[in-house]
């Protein structure tokens, strides 16, 4: 990969990283998550994102205490299910507005 085509995927990655850490947080606010399961569902929408960028986005969270884990067993593993504690949720709140005001600037300030 060339230095310039390196730096944009690296910049991508950097303007993508604060809407992937909120869809992982509006999907823990629906219901418990786990990591492949929102890699899947990250890749539905166009990110790609590795176990190794992914778990520890999860973690940050959990420290932050926007997320928290429990292990559930499943077969003969154990899985993290993560869930979005009332802080979580209440930041994701606030982060809805400030999305709707970027959507307004970004998409609906187009067509004026």
């Amino acid at each position: 990969m060339s230095k310039s085509k390196s730096d944009n995927v690296s910049a991508d990655r950097d303007l993508y990283s604060g809407l992937i850490r909120l869809h992982v947080l509006h999907h823990a606010a629906e219901g418990p998550v786990f990591g492949m399961g929102m890699m899947e569902e990250l890749a539905r929408h166009g990110y790609r994102i590795s176990p190794g960028s992914l778990y520890p986005l999860l973690q940050r969270l959990e420290n932050k205490g926007y997320l928290r884990s429990t292990e559930q067993r499943n077969g003969k593993s154990l899985r993290r299910l993560y869930r979005a504690t009332p802080l979580g949720k209440k930041a994701l709140a606030a982060s809805k507005s400030k999305v709707r005001e970027l959507f307004h600037e970004l998409i609906e300030g187009e067509n004026s």
